[in-house]
């Protein structure tokens, strides 16, 4: 990423993280006349969780991960706690606006100031023990043993009698300043003990370069399937250095496939850069077409595809199940109601026409080390005949 575009992203960061964080101390501090000493407290302690967070953001791209990583560990939980602050505010907010006007209309007398700070205080109180309690239950989600989601999908074009074949989907693990070398061990032991046909990593494995966190993924080397383990960019590998981080995976003994096919077992599998690829260069680009010349139509076709939105033209080409990622199921509800704007497809299994597709929840997370209402996955897929 350019130098201008880094301080575009800092700047327009900066303006919202101070924008919310001065609506937190309205709402929180100043509305309820929350008494000294703590009001200048809690003013003292917003202001320099406001400035922490510009600070995290620059360290991660200059300071070594040990130097960084507690300091992401505070922004991204309080980044957690601070969505919820405000979604709840907002939605309180709305109602007293609400009652605001029915008072209006009704002619009834404005609520004194007494009754209003009161009210104030009632509000800060709820909403501040609604968004901790959602943030606790977020971290213990996100930090807890990741669940095994098992997915049988029946394909037409399998050999009728075959036994099931097993894939194992991993997505958007996010190694960086809060998912480290630990997580990729156990994710890896996890993986392993389910014994699969094939292994494939579905986009968006790492936030940063391979000089601060290849030895973090250096475990992924010790993943052991049957016919391989295959690898699919992500937009996240694209502010990364992609190629540093193909060769890096290469080494690894995984296979990436950039709009390409193999043979695995009963059927083929292809894969395509991201969604997004070519607006980042490096002669990157998603090519399906390209993937899919000269082969075999009568033979079973799996697609990796990080973005669902690949669906569309998959389809249409003859992919009988697209593999996918990207959404983390809208990891922090109430986001899956966003992602279902770009997409109809944020979690699970669906039909588009002819084809299946899955999408995962996430391995890891990104942001936050929180998952509500949309908890982590390690995927196993058992591919029959229809």
């Amino acid at each position: 990423m350019s130098v201008s575009r880094i301080l575009i992203a800092l700047t327009v960061l900066s303006s919202l993280l101070f924008g919310i964080h001065y609506y937190l101390w309205a709402r929180l501090v100043r509305d309820p006349g929350l008494p000294a000493p703590w009001s200048t407290a809690a003013t003292w302690g917003l202001g320099v969780l406001a400035v922490g967070g510009i600070v995290g953001f620059a360290l991660v791209r200059v300071a070594p991960r040990s130097v960084s990583s507690p300091v992401m560990w505070v922004v991204y939980s309080w980044i957690g706690l601070m969505f919820y602050l405000f979604l709840l505010l907002a939605a309180s907010d709305a109602a007293l606006l609400v009652m605001a006007l029915a008072r209006h209309v009704g002619k009834v007398p404005p609520v004194d100031v007494e009754r209003r700070v009161g009210l104030a205080r009632i509000v800060a109180s709820v909403v501040s023990v609604a968004a901790f309690g959602l943030g606790g239950v977020g971290m213990a989600s996100a930090l807890g043993k990741t669940a095994i989601a098992r997915v049988r999908v029946p394909l037409a074009k399998l050999p009728a009698g075959m036994k099931p074949y097993t894939v194992v989907q991993v997505s958007d693990i996010h190694i960086g300043p809060t998912i480290g070398e630990a997580f990729i061990r156990e994710m890896v032991a996890e993986v392993n003990a389910l014994a699969p046909d094939a292994i494939v990593i579905t986009g968006d494995l790492v936030d940063g370069s391979v000089a601060q966190l290849g030895p973090l993924a250096e475990p992924l080397r010790e993943l052991r399937a049957k016919d391989g383990v295959f690898f699919v960019t992500g937009n996240h590998e694209y502010y990364s250095g992609v190629d540093e981080w193909l060769t890096f995976l290469r080494g690894l003994g995984i296979r990436v496939l950039r709009n390409e096919r193999v043979a695995v077992g009963p059927f083929d599998l292809a894969g395509v850069d991201d969604w997004t690829a070519h607006s980042f260069g490096h002669g990157h680009g998603a090519d399906l077409p390209k993937a899919l010349d000269g082969r075999d139509a009568s033979r079973a076709l799996v697609l990796l595809a990080h973005q669902p939105q690949a669906i569309v033209e998959a389809e249409t080409l003859g992919v009988d199940l697209q593999l996918s990622g990207h959404t983390h199921g809208g990891q922090i509800f109430p986001w899956s109601y966003a992602v279902k704007l770009v997409t109809p497809y944020v979690a699970g299994l669906y039909q588009h026409k002819r084809a299946a597709i899955y999408v995962s929840r996430g391995t890891g997370y990104w942001g936050p080390p929180m998952r509500v209402g949309a908890p982590a996955e390690i995927t196993h897929l058992e591919l029959v005949p229809a």
